[in-house]
């Protein structure tokens, strides 16, 4: 408000080396505290002074000038840009070339915070000749540069296939892969996730970041002791096994979903969103995979975080898994039944204390539920709904009952004593439909009088 960043811009042309560098670093803690000042900084015109002799300035001003291109670069796609325009991609291109690791890191740091925004940013810092530079700097010894470039490559990789594949063509996979049993934690993470963005887009790109035998190597990290490096190195192995059912067979194999269901088990909230899904995605690819799944003891785990987690999308998240694994036969629907998942899935979808956000992902309960009804033949499992089950799911029990009824003497004379029959005389439905159809093969089963 006093003017201050008008004071500042003639001194970034001082004759002191020592002003001009104090001077960058004032104007990088000024953009750096909040997207107005960074306004600030950009609208007078500071930024092409403050790169336009970098190449001949000594490493410390070129730190503090990386700081600044960050920290603007930072709050918004639109201050991204700002700085791509004053042609500042080049000079950071410069940094990156530079002998002390710390120019380096600097102008890495600032090439993930403006290739981070969007597609378009993203290929500018490829179009720069920033990634092959990047690739250098996972290689340096110093474990804060190797973080960083990790970071951005992830960051440049996210957003297409074609970006992923700009970093994959500069020989990044196999010196990330290396990575994955570094003993710094920080670094893992930025590599798990590097090697996460690249594989999640393309089955090919998948089948490259497996190519460099990542397994059974990153099966470790879903044992260490980082909630970040467990989460980062499921999120991996999701997106590998949601590809194909051969490249899920491959997880299966190497004991990647006996790895997974440890740990769910061992940690609770988000860390666990990516097991969750891993073992959802596995098991929607076949029958073979879902009873890999089944046999490796992964549904108690997923019916655990049902009743225990706070957060809606990850029991969304269990009610999905669970949906994929029951939904192939009735041998799958039976091993999901017993584990007495069906009436916490309920419980959950009928429950009007739900939050807006559960009623939402209500569908997804609902879907899982009819997923696991459709091939249910476990009528001990099933009984217990008919007293609670809304209409719309009471058709999808009825219907089982009307397929198993008829052929199992021993479970017609336990649906009587139990009340079933009963409650099934108490059904109104409409004369003619489907539920009717049901209520009368059920009632068939039985003599008159008994139905009476």
């Amino acid at each position: 408000n006093s003017g201050v960043v008008c004071l500042l811009r003639p001194l970034l042309l001082d004759i002191v080396p020592s002003i001009r560098q104090t001077t960058a670093l004032a104007l990088g803690r000024l953009a750096d505290y909040d997207v107005e000042l960074a306004e600030a900084v950009v609208k007078a015109g500071i930024l092409p002074q403050l790169i336009c002799a970098l190449p001949e300035e000594n490493r410390y001003y070129k730190k503090a000038a990386a700081f600044v291109l960050r920290a603007i670069a930072k709050h918004s796609p639109q201050l991204a840009q700002a700085v791509v325009h004053c042609g500042a991609l080049e000079m950071l291109v410069i940094c990156l070339e530079d002998f002390d690791p710390g120019v380096k890191e600097g102008a890495t740091w600032a090439f993930g915070y403006i290739a981070r925004h969007n597609p378009e940013l993203s290929q500018a810092v490829v179009d720069a000749g920033a990634v092959p530079l990047l690739v250098l700097c996972i290689q340096e010894p110093e474990i804060a540069l190797k973080r960083i470039a990790a970071s951005t490559l992830s960051d440049i990789s996210k957003h297409s296939p074609e970006l992923a594949q700009t970093v994959v063509d500069a020989g990044a996979i196999g010196h990330l892969a290396h990575m994955i049993l570094n003993p710094d934690a920080k670094l893992k993470r930025q590599v798990l996730s590097a090697l996460s963005q690249i594989a999640k887009h393309s089955v090919d790109l998948a089948e490259l970041v497996v190519e460099a035998e990542i397994f059974p190597v990153v099966l470790t990290c879903l044992k260490d002791s980082d909630e970040y490096v467990k989460k980062n190195g499921a999120t991996l192995i999701r997106e590998i096994a949601k590809h194909t059912p051969e490249l899920s067979q491959l997880v299966v194999n190497s004991g990647g979903v006996a790895a997974v269901i440890d740990c769910i088990g061992s940690c609770r909230g988000t860390v666990r969103l990516p097991g969750i899904m891993t073992l959802g995605y596995v098991a929607a690819h076949s029958e073979n995979l879902s009873m890999a799944v089944i046999v490796s003891k992964g549904i108690q785990p997923l019916s655990i975080c049902l009743i225990e987690e706070h957060e809606d999308h990850i029991k969304a998240a269990a009610a999905w898994a669970l949906g994929q694994i029951g939904r192939h036969t009735t041998e799958h629907a039976r091993h999901v039944a017993v584990a007495n998942v069906l009436p916490t899935l309920l419980d959950i979808y009928v429950d009007t204390r739900s939050s807006e956000d559960l009623k939402m992902k209500a569908s997804r309960f609902l879907k899982a539920l009819k997923n696991i009804l459709q091939k249910c033949t476990y009528l001990p499992a099933l009984e217990p709904l008919l007293h609670e089950a809304p209409p719309n799911i009471m058709k999808h029990i009825i219907g089982q009952f009307s397929k198993v009824l008829p052929h199992d003497s021993k479970a017609r004379r336990l649906f009587v004593t139990t009340g079933g029959l009963k409650k099934v005389q108490e059904i109104k439905a409409e004369p003619g439909s489907l539920l009717q159809e049901y209520i009368n093969t059920i009632n068939n089963c039985y003599p008159e009088e008994i139905v009476r």
